[in-house]
C-alpha cells in the first residue's frame, strides 16, 4: 500500500462559522503584529527618515561642491556619463560618501561654529598698500610692483561666520513649509516603515488562512512563485533606490542649474517620491511573473511573446515613460531591466511549460 504524504492542511475540512474564526484569529494576530512593528519603528523613527534622505542628501551635498568648485556643467556629457553613474552606484552599496573636495579661497573652514573662520587670498601689494595708508609711520615706503605677483592667504575669524556656516549647511537640507509638516512626515514614514517591517508576519496569517483552502499542488505553485515574486519586487526597489536615485538625482539638480534656480527641496514631497518610485520598480520588475500567468492560463504563449518582441518594446518603454520622472534617463533605468526581465519570462515560460495551478486537483 502506497504511502501518502501528510501536509500540514490535511483533514481541514470547517463549517462556515468555523472559517468565520480562523478568519478572527488570523487577522487579530496579524493585527498585534502589525501594532508592535508600528511602535518599534516609531521608536526608531529618526533613523528610518535619515535613512530615506539619504540619496536626497548626498545629492544635495554633491551638487554644492560642484556648483562651489565652478564644475557644474549640464551641457557637458561627463555630468552625466556611465562611468560617475557607477562610482556612485557603488559608493552608496559600500555605504561610503565622497570624499569632500578641499575647502576654497573663501569658503568655511571645518571648524566648529564658535571657531568658524574663513580663508581669503590677497596679494602682497594690495595688503602693503592698505597697511601704507592705515599706518603711514610705520610703512613709509610703497609697495613695489613686483609685490603684485605674490599671493597670500590669510585666515579670518569672527563669531558672525558661525552664522553663515548655519545658513550654508541649511541650504543643503530639505525644506517644510508650515509647522507640522515634520511631525506629520515623521509619523508617515514610520507607519509606511511597519508595513513593510510588519508584512511578513501579516503574509504568513493571512496564507495560513488561505492555504487550508487549497491543493496541495496549489500550494506548491505558490510557495515557488510568491517567493519568486517577492525577490523580484525586492530587487526592483533596492535597484531604484541604490542605482536609480544617486543617478537621476544629480541630473534634476544639474537641471535646476541649467536654468538658474535654486533647489528647495521640500521634505514631504521627497517622502513620497522616494516611497512611490521604489514602489513602482518593484511592481515593474513582476513583469515575468505576469507573463508566466498570462501563459498559464492559454492567454499567450512563448511563440507570440517571441514574434511581438517589437510591440513587447514599445509598451514597456510607454510604461516606463509614464512610471518614472520626466527625464530620459530614470525611463532608460526602468526599461533597460523591463528588457531583460521579458527575456526572462520568454525562458521561465518556455523551461516551465504550460502549468496551470488551476487544472486539477491531486487525488
Amino acid at each position: 500500500m502506497a504511502r501518502q504524504s501528510k501536509d500540514l492542511f490535511d483533514d481541514s475540512t470547517m463549517t462556515f462559522g468555523e472559517h468565520l474564526e480562523a478568519l478572527r484569529i488570523h487577522l487579530f494576530k496579524a493585527l498585534v503584529g502589525l501594532i508592535i512593528a508600528v511602535g518599534v519603528c516609531l521608536y526608531y523613527g529618526e533613523s528610518i527618515v535619515a535613512f530615506v534622505r539619504k540619496p536626497i542628501d548626498s545629492a544635495l551635498n554633491q551638487y554644492s561642491r560642484d556648483k562651489r568648485n565652478q564644475k557644474l556643467d549640464v551641457q557637458n556629457v561627463e555630468t552625466m556619463s556611465f562611468s560617475g553613474w557607477w562610482d556612485e552606484f557603488w559608493t552608496t552599496i559600500a555605504g561610503g560618501e565622497p570624499e569632500p573636495a578641499p575647502p576654497a579661497d573663501g569658503d568655511v573652514t571645518a571648524e566648529p561654529l564658535q571657531q568658524a573662520s574663513v580663508r581669503v587670498a590677497v596679494t602682497a601689494f594690495d595688503l602693503l598698500t592698505a597697511l601704507h595708508q592705515a599706518l603711514p609711520e610705520t610703512h613709509p615706503d610703497a609697495p613695489a610692483e613686483s609685490t603684485k605677483e605674490t599671493l597670500l592667504h590669510l585666515t579670518l575669524a569672527a563669531p558672525e561666520f558661525a552664522q553663515f556656516r548655519v545658513m550654508a549647511d541649511q541650504s543643503l537640507e530639505p525644506v517644510t513649509f508650515n509647522v507640522q509638516e515634520a511631525f506629520m512626515t515623521y509619523l508617515k514614514v514610520a507607519l509606511i516603515a511597519s508595513l513593510i517591517v510588519a508584512s511578513p508576519w501579516i503574509f504568513y496569517q493571512l496564507w495560513l488562512f488561505i492555504a487550508a483552502g487549497l491543493y496541495q499542488h496549489e500550494r506548491k505553485f505558490v510557495y515557488i512563485y510568491g517567493t519568486m515574486s517577492l525577490v523580484l519586487f525586492l530587487v526592483g526597489a533596492a535597484f531604484c533606490f541604490y542605482a536609480v536615485f544617486p543617478f537621476v538625482l544629480k541630473f534634476l539638480l544639474a537641471f535646476n542649474a541649467r536654468i538658474g534656480v535654486t533647489p528647495q527641496i521640500r521634505l514631504s514631497e521627497w517622502i513620497s517620491f522616494a516611497v512611490i518610485l521604489p514602489l513602482m520598480f518593484g511592481i515593474s520588475f513582476q513583469l515575468p511573473l505576469v507573463m508566466k500567468f498570462l501563459t498559464a492560463i492559454s492567454l499567450f504563449n512563448v511563440e507570440v511573446y517571441r514574434t511581438k518582441r517589437r510591440l513587447a518594446i514599445l509598451v514597456i518603454a510607454f510604461l516606463s515613460m509614464v512610471l518614472t520622472p520626466a527625464d530620459p534617463f530614470s525611463m532608460l533605468l526602468m526599461m533597460i531591466p523591463l528588457l531583460l526581465l521579458y527575456e526572462f519570462g520568454i525562458l521561465l515560460c518556455q523551461y516551465t511549460g504550460r502549468q496551470n495551478p488551476f487544472a486539477g486537483a491531486e487525488t
